[in-house]
């Protein structure tokens, strides 16, 4: 099978050794997406929401590259820190997943790498042949 990778050009996938998005096969997974523009900085501080939507459309972009799309989503992963903070994010996961329905899990951090994160999300997508 062939390994097919996605880069953002964002600082820390490069500093830290990993892609944005890796498709093998029929299976994709993002990494955890933070909702910072390419050179890394952090776009809507506080705003749960919007943050969110950040995270969904870099997720959406990686899909694109590597042949697929949300309806491909199988699972996702909200990460928060603050538990109330699942009302804004689920709201900006619907609107794009509504229809789709994939897996959900919220994860409850202690904290993220940058003050101004609200919220980070991830993804695995399947398309069968």
């Amino acid at each position: 099978m062939t390994r097919k990778i996605i880069t953002t050009g964002r600082p820390w996938e490069a500093q830290c050794g990993y892609a944005r998005a890796v498709r093998i096969g029929n299976l994709v997974e993002t990494s955890l997406c933070s909702p910072a523009d390419d050179t890394g900085k952090i776009l809507f501080p506080g705003d749960v929401y919007r943050q969110t939507r950040v995270c969904l459309d870099i997720i959406g972009k990686c899909l694109g590259e590597l042949g697929m799309g949300f309806e491909d989503v199988i699972k996702t992963r909200i990460y928060v820190v603050d538990p109330a903070h699942w009302v804004d994010s689920g709201r900006a996961h619907g609107e794009i997943f509504g229809a789709i329905r994939p897996a959900l899990g919220w994860i409850y951090m202690s904290a993220f790498f940058h003050p101004e994160i609200t919220v980070e999300v991830e993804c695995t997508a399947y398309r069968p042949e």
